[in-house]
């Protein structure tokens, strides 16, 4: 099966993770592999909840890089919801359960690669000021004087 590449490794790497955020995947994690093995370039693991959102993460992932011209070589464990792995060559993709990636530690074995946290997209936009109604000016009342307890001599 001959593929065009439509996008960069780091650039569908990124783009997998945002995916995989959009569908409230947790603890995204990018590990640059590239200098350690010919097998990829990049591993992004991720953990879901549910086998539910582990399938959802994994449809999520495929059909917005479908939509960008990416097919993936191949899919493995959707449809069991407990570890899935989509292999888009350049890119790897595991979805765990939280203690299926637990047991299986795979950050612990690539522990020599280069890490890049990927955390939640709200928590890199700054947070909108509130909207507060316009009121006319008008004097603070001010605050009352705390009354000092009487000393006794």
């Amino acid at each position: 099966m001959i593929r065009s590449i439509q996008l960069e490794p780091k650039k569908m790497a990124l783009e997998i993770a945002k995916l995989a955020l959009d569908k409230k995947a947790e603890k995204v994690v990018i590990l640059n592999i590239k200098k350690l093995t010919a097998v990829a370039d990049y591993l992004l693991i991720c953990s879901a909840d549910s086998e539910r959102q582990v399938q959802a993460i994994a449809d999520s992932i495929e059909d917005g890089l479908r939509k960008k011209g990416e097919r993936p070589l191949g899919i493995e464990g959707v449809t069991e919801g407990r570890w899935a792995l989509i292999d888009y060559v350049d890119v790897v993709v595991h979805i765990f359960l939280g203690p299926v990636r637990a047991f299986y530690d795979l950050e612990g074995l690539w522990s020599e690669a280069q890490v890049t946290e990927v955390k939640e997209r709200s928590a890199d936009k700054p947070p909108k000021p509130k909207q507060q109604k316009a009121t006319p000016a008008s004097p603070k009342p001010r605050a009352k004087a705390a009354k000092k307890p009487a000393v006794k001599k």
